[in-house]
């Protein structure tokens, strides 16, 4: 009995193209027409797993963690030096959605460092800030400025803990001047004092104290004045 024999059906030419095009898995490095070049895995056609991306037009580079073309997971940034033509560390830490999210560290270009937590590309959470002029501030940030309890180092020694809103300190807090051997604990508003009482705080070893020690307050009921005045300007459960 004859055989009959029907032509393999194969589909267009196109279709094969495509998907030998198709990106999954490990690949060498891949150039995009613009300069910029991707070494690293793919899912789908999409960066996918660890990677390093290079922007040609920015002179940045990206190494770490991808998820579905965006970088999701740990990873670092830097950007490259004009003068020195190395590439200088900008972030590294953690990612979501191609945004810095999580934990990391910023270094910016004046030479001050943030090391924290971060939301949405913003400092955000609880963080750390070396600031150029040599002050740290630690405590709670929200977008991108302190919001909530923290703690102002300054060079000389003095410091300041409690409310900030905004960036500012507001609402109760202690400023220290250890230099001084004083300690004024009050109530600020948009980074001004407006109620509190100066009292002598370690002036014995201060380094530079008062010419007198402070008189002692001589209200009847100094802690209910305090209390009446700081609860004028204390909006810090609003």
């Amino acid at each position: 009995m004859p055989v009959i024999k029907y032509p393999r059906v194969r589909d267009p030419l196109f279709y094969e193209w495509d998907r030998k095009a198709q990106k999954c898995g490990l690949r060498h490095t891949i150039y995009a027409v613009n300069g910029d070049q991707y070494t690293g895995e793919w899912l789908n056609n999409l960066k996918h797993g660890k990677g390093t991306q290079i922007w040609k037009s920015i002179g940045a580079i990206y190494s770490g963690d991808w998820k579905f073309g965006k970088r999701d997971g740990y990873g670092s940034y830097s950007v490259l030096d004009p003068v020195t033509k190395e590439y200088k560390r900008v972030y590294t830490g953690w990612w979501e959605n191609d945004r810095r999210s999580g934990r990391g560290m910023f270094f910016y270009p004046n030479g001050e460092l943030y090391e924290g937590e971060w939301s949405n590309g913003l400092r955000s959470g609880w963080g750390k800030m070396h600031y150029k002029d040599g002050s740290i501030y630690e405590g709670q940030w929200l977008t991108d400025q302190p919001n909530g309890q923290g703690l102002l180092q300054l060079p000389n020694g003095n410091r300041y803990q409690g409310g900030w809103k905004d960036g500012k300190k507001h609402g109760p807090g202690k400023f220290f001047y250890p230099d001084k051997g004083q300690l004024l604990e009050g109530v600020w508003v948009a980074d001004i004092p407006k109620c509190g009482v100066l009292v002598d705080f370690g002036r014995d070893n201060a380094p530079a104290p008062t010419e007198l020690p402070l008189p002692e307050i001589e209200l009847h009921d100094p802690a209910a004045v305090l209390a009446e005045a700081r609860a004028m300007f204390d909006d810090s459960h609003n």
